[in-house]
């Protein structure tokens, strides 16, 4: 099956819909799919529901699908960075389900392997608990959380060969590897592109066969979020 598109508007073709769910990989600024967030944009798909860890920055990543009022809801961890999110949520004109990050990470993982819900300790007695189920194993209390599977997933890989076979780069392995396995439809987006066979199996973070397009994305940009410096010695 032919899964190297030449862009990604291409790349995204028949996938995109109103009120469609998608996940997007990354952790802040490190390892975004900008390149098909973009494309997401330009493509007008509007009212959707978005599992990410975060919602990127003003002007970046997911952050432009925020200022467009793309996004309906997001499912979340963290969106402290960005203040286009901040104000639409304060305003009621954007939903959020919160999570620990911990169990945002679970509750993907269980979509991509089958299983349906789990149970966790992590917050029972708090707001995060509240209207799930609550059981008690061994004495302790642990509260009900549903696993999460998209419409389509979108990630960004250092290298991917003709086959769909991904390797990560450090950091930015973060959600992508799970989001590829929970979704209908895997679209990634590469920085480096080889032949199958090229990149050794051993390496593999995820298999071909939960990849179905991929770009390629030699020029990709790497965005620093938060800059800390110190003073130049005289």
């Amino acid at each position: 099956m032919k899964k190297v598109y030449p862009d990604a508007t291409a790349a995204l073709a028949g996938l995109l819909k109103d009120d469609m769910t998608i996940m997007a990989g990354g952790f802040g600024l490190c390892g975004i799919p900008e390149t098909l967030i973009d494309a997401i944009k330009l493509s007008g798909a509007k009212g959707l529901t978005v599992i990410s860890n975060n919602a990127g920055v003003d002007g970046i990543g997911l952050g432009v699908l925020l200022e467009t009022r793309q996004i309906r809801k997001m499912i979340s961890s963290y969106v402290g960075e960005n203040k286009t999110f901040a104000q639409q949520y304060l305003a009621g004109e954007l939903e959020l389900e919160f999570n620990p990050q911990g169990t945002l990470a679970e509750r993907i993982r269980a979509g991509g392997a089958g299983i349906p819900a789990f149970f966790t300790k992590t917050g029972v007695g708090t707001l995060i608990a509240e209207g799930k189920e609550v059981r008690e194993f061994d004495g302790e209390r642990y509260v009900m959380e549903r696993g999460l599977f998209a419409d389509l997933a979108i990630v960004h890989a250092h290298t991917g060969d003709t086959e769909g076979n991904l390797v990560y780069r450090k950091t930015a392995r973060n959600f992508n590897p799970m989001m590829a396995t929970a979704a209908e439809v895997t679209v990634a987006e590469v920085e480096h592109l080889v032949q199958a066979g090229e990149i050794d199996a051993d390496h593999i973070h995820t298999p071909g066969i939960f990849v179905q397009r991929i770009i390629h994305v030699a020029d990709a940009k790497k965005h620093i979020e938060q800059r800390t410096t110190r003073p130049r010695a005289a």
